[in-house]
């Protein structure tokens, strides 16, 4: 059992909530954060169990295969009244942090995403091979790309909407397949791949008709070379069992050898960090 944390989602909204009201360091987003762990934990513990924190590495091996993969991001981020350059240092100290003094795992693997960890938790296989059983699980993020996972023993929580994320697994996967995603640079099927870095192009559209009609057809039906060549290509960047056999290993070895912080060593942490408000709660942690 597990509550797997999209951690960058929960610590990216945390901290652009609090710019709102002020400028943000360590001292403003450090509490902000735990809190909102202590939240989720003490929700859900008894159902789920213990919080595994996932992280995105700062690379990725959908970069390496499709070089526009979250281009448009930089774009977003330029214009966007956020301090990237401190965000991600908050980010990555807090990381180092709960990972030394808390009682949970920390995941991080080279050039993985937390997408990544998370499809290898709940449908993984051990280092040896053999495929893990997992008891029920509980995924705590606002991506709907994770209801592709939903045919396994696993329910979502979205932090943002504050409630549970419901869908159809293998029609969300075709969806996305087709549709591609494009916050995160993948044209649909019928457009190339500079669709979306080229100035002042669109792409073609796709009807939800054309959509369900192809679901459970075989794309060789409905796809010219170029399409299928589209297809197999948004198939590897979207669809969570495509991950590298590298990559799932890695991940797999991070969870068997990753330890865990003393809980007797929190009291220390709070102290050091002057986080009396949190430290009266300490036992939820």
């Amino acid at each position: 059992m597990a509550q797997l944390v999209d951690f960058s989602q929960i610590f990216i909204g945390s901290y652009m909530t609090a710019s709102k009201f002020t400028s943000v360091d360590m001292d403003v987003i450090r509490p902000a954060v735990l809190n909102v762990l202590r939240l989720y934990r003490t929700k859900f513990v008894s159902e789920f169990g213990e919080l595994i924190l996932c992280c995105d590495d700062r690379k990725s091996w959908r970069k390496e295969i499709f070089p526009n993969y979250k281009a448009s991001r930089k774009k977003t981020r330029a214009v966007a009244p956020i301090d990237w350059d401190n965000l991600y240092e908050c980010l990555n100290q807090l990381k180092e942090e709960l990972a030394e003094w808390f009682p949970y795992k920390v995941i991080q693997v080279d050039k993985a995403e937390a997408d990544d960890i998370i499809a290898q938790y709940v449908n993984g296989c051990g280092s040896d091979g053999k495929r893990l059983k997992q008891d029920r699980t509980l995924i705590l993020s606002s991506d709907k790309d994770f209801v592709q996972l939903h045919q396994f023993n696993v329910r979502q929580y979205s932090p943002m909407q504050k409630k549970f994320v419901e869908g159809q697994a293998m029609e969300s996967l075709h969806e996305k397949i087709i549709k591609g995603d494009v916050g995160d640079g993948v044209p649909n099927i019928m457009s190339d791949d500079n669709v979306f870095v080229d100035e002042g192009r669109r792409q073609k559209p796709i009807t939800k008709k054309k959509v369900d009609a192809w679901f459970e057809i075989d794309p060789d039906m409905y796809c010219d070379a170029e399409m299928l060549r589209n297809y197999n290509r948004n198939k590897m960047l979207v669809d969570l069992s495509e991950v590298p056999t590298s990559i799932r290993i890695n991940i797999t070895k991070q969870f068997e050898t990753t330890a865990v912080g003393d809980r007797k060593r929190l009291l220390t942490y709070f102290i050091n960090h002057r986080l009396k408000n949190l430290t009266e709660s300490l036992s939820e942690f």
